[in-house]
């Protein structure tokens, strides 16, 4: 962390266009729709940034003054003279915790003991409901000193909004520091941080699958598992011209479903005695089962062997079955010849079977029919104007239901280009309600916001894609 440089340009431009998956703190949805506002250009901007979609600032109304006060929409002013020590450097709008305890004690004279009080009552103020006993003592007080009634009221209901959740000072900065970190990371060395970032999972918002994708649009190399070149770890393999340090990243072992760290570990101490050349030996040299060899070989780890899916599959299921002839036989029947997948089903098993595909996205291949139905692409979608009214179809990454959005949904769908934003509105949600919460490919009508370089798009209602070739597996959790 003391290495890194601060304040890097590069960085900043990068958490300014919200390419933030997998950074620390800022890769939700609501903080990538904050980081195109708020457009961070220092470290106590970060700190602002890791603070501010908190329900604290939320519930108290402080969010947007705070933004358009640092664009300069309105004037800088504190509510009496004694708040500006405690505001000033957040242009006048209480953020952190300590700021909304030291309103209390200056604009609300409350004592020492008072003010310890209100930090008990506002940490269980949900089970207790002792902060209603505040209400008349705070806002009075205020309201005797000179400051306007609405933002007594607005103070008191970011401090009960602390008590779901809000941060202090010290916090976000500690936070900030591990978010900058994380973002050079990914801006700087992109392959470093893919590799570090999946073999900590599970963690964060997203599946794995997005972050291979997210890798895919760095322009990422990426390989997959083997036999002979995986380790139980995602790997960095070096690549291009010898002297020039440019990695691929090698998918790791730990990714094929079914398969534990103790087998990865047995197929690395067989592999030192040379490369695997066909199943059979690899099964006698590390002695797995067919459960595990079947987990292998669906993945395509065998193909570097020339085997391809099905065939490993029909070995792997026969290889322990049968016994070894006792004289060398050359058997009547050939090994049945299989149908060879093509790129959608070949991204299908990768999903099913390693919860990701280095070979592509799902809707790659769908591309051409999507686009004879008129729909756009993610990023062409995001670039369209204010107003537009837009028909889409994507893979849906998440769902979620923030108790500061009263009933609002907020849903992220994802194709090959890149990720929309959708706001449900209550009532259309509840319209639909059966299909917007199981589908995992799912299309939706609605109408663009595009303001402050952020994108959302607020739906209309819910629909299936009607393609050709819509395979089962893409309704399933395991094809998101």
């Amino acid at each position: 962390l003391a290495t890194i440089p601060p304040d890097d340009p590069a960085t900043y431009d990068m958490l300014c266009r919200a390419e933030t998956i997998g950074v620390f703190q800022v890769e939700s949805r609501a903080q990538m729709a904050m980081l195109p506002r708020l457009r961070p250009r220092r470290f106590y901007d970060l700190v602002v940034e890791v603070s501010v979609v908190r329900p604290g600032p939320i519930t108290g109304g402080m969010v947007h003054p705070y933004l358009r006060r640092r664009r300069g929409e309105e004037p800088v002013e504190y509510p009496h003279p004694s708040l500006e020590p405690v505001l000033k450097k957040t242009l006048g709008v209480p953020l952190f915790q300590e700021q909304v305890m030291k309103l209390a004690m200056i604009a609300a004279d409350y004592t020492p003991g008072e003010a310890d009080q209100l930090r008990r009552d506002m940490a269980a103020w949900r089970r207790t409901g002792q902060m209603d006993k505040h209400y008349e003592r705070l806002t009075g007080r205020m309201i005797a000193k000179g400051i306007p009634r609405e933002f007594a009221e607005r103070v008191f209901n970011q401090i009960k909004g602390f008590g779901d959740y809000g941060f202090p000072e010290s916090h976000a900065a500690s936070f900030a520091l591990i978010a900058y970190a994380t973002a050079w990371m990914r801006c700087h060395h992109p392959v470093v941080f893919t590799c570090g970032l999946l073999n900590a999972q599970p963690m964060g918002f997203y599946h794995p699958a997005t972050i291979v994708e997210d890798a895919r649009r760095m322009g990422i190399a990426l390989r997959p598992i083997d036999v002979n070149l995986s380790a139980w770890d995602c790997t960095l393999e070096e690549t291009g011209r010898p002297g020039r340090r440019r990695f691929a990243l090698r998918m790791g072992l730990r990714y094929v479903k079914g398969l534990g760290a103790e087998q990865g570990a047995r197929i690395e101490t067989a592999r030192r005695a040379g490369p695997f050349r066909q199943i059979e030996s690899f099964a006698a040299r590390t002695g797995l089962g067919e459960k595990a060899l079947a987990a292998l070989s669906a993945t395509g780890a065998f193909e570097s062997l020339g085997v391809d899916r099905r065939g490993a599959l029909w070995l792997a299921r026969g290889v322990l079955r049968l016994p070894r002839p006792a004289l060398p036989l050359d058997p009547a029947e050939a090994a049945p010849g299989f149908a060879p997948l093509d790129r959608l089903e070949t991204i299908g098993w990768d999903r099913r079977h390693s919860h990701h595909s280095v070979r592509g996205h799902p809707l790659a291949p769908l591309r051409p029919a999507l686009r004879a139905l008129g729909l756009p692409e993610a990023r062409a979608l995001n670039r369209m104007p204010d107003g537009r009214r837009v028909r889409y179809a994507g893979l849906v990454l998440n769902r979620q239901h923030p108790s500061t959005a009263k009933g609002v949904v907020f849903m992220t769908l994802e194709d090959e280009t890149g990720l929309v934003n959708l706001v449900v509105w209550p009532a259309v949600f509840a319209a639909q309600a059966a299909l917007a919460r199981t589908a995992s490919f799912l299309g939706v009508t609605g109408t663009l916001q595009a303001q402050e370089g952020v994108t959302h798009l607020v739906v209309e209602r819910f629909w299936l894609p009607e393609l050709e070739r819509r395979p089962e597996a893409m309704q399933s959790r395991d094809f998101r």
